[in-house]
Parts: C-alpha cells; sequence; structure tokens
C-alpha cells in the first residue's frame, strides 16, 4: 500500500491517506498514529472527530484486513 502523507488540524498527528482511497472519490481514509493512539478518519469529511483506537487494537485489525 502506498501513502501520501499530509497534515490534519492537529499540529502533533501527520495523517495519512490509504493509496486503496481512489481520486475519483469513494471510500477515503487516513490514518495518523500517535504514540497511545490509532485514529482513522473520513478524508472527504475531516471536521468529524476521528475514530480513536489502542495501537494493539489496531494492528490486531490490519493483520486481519491484509488476509
Amino acid at each position: 500500500m502506498n501513502a501520501e502523507a499530509k497534515r490534519g488540524p492537529e499540529p502533533a498527528l501527520v495523517w495519512v491517506k490509504s493509496s486503496y482511497s481512489g481520486a475519483e472519490g469513494g471510500q477515503c481514509v487516513e490514518v495518523a498514529a500517535a504514540p497511545a493512539t490509532v485514529y482513522a478518519r473520513d478524508s472527504k469529511d475531516t471536521t468529524r472527530a476521528p475514530l480513536a483506537v489502542d495501537p494493539t487494537a489496531w494492528a490486531a485489525f490490519i493483520e486481519f484486513a491484509a488476509r
């Protein structure tokens, strides 16, 4: 998966847009990692609060999704 990094409104977070999110619209997801939390948000509506999960739970989700 290639990623395109861009800064969000939170100066401490760097948001990375999934390369699977096409430029033509559709499902677009961005992720930002902090030491104790991983954040996920809809890149088309960055004003909404992101989903916040524990890094261990995020790693388990990624492992499951990669199957």
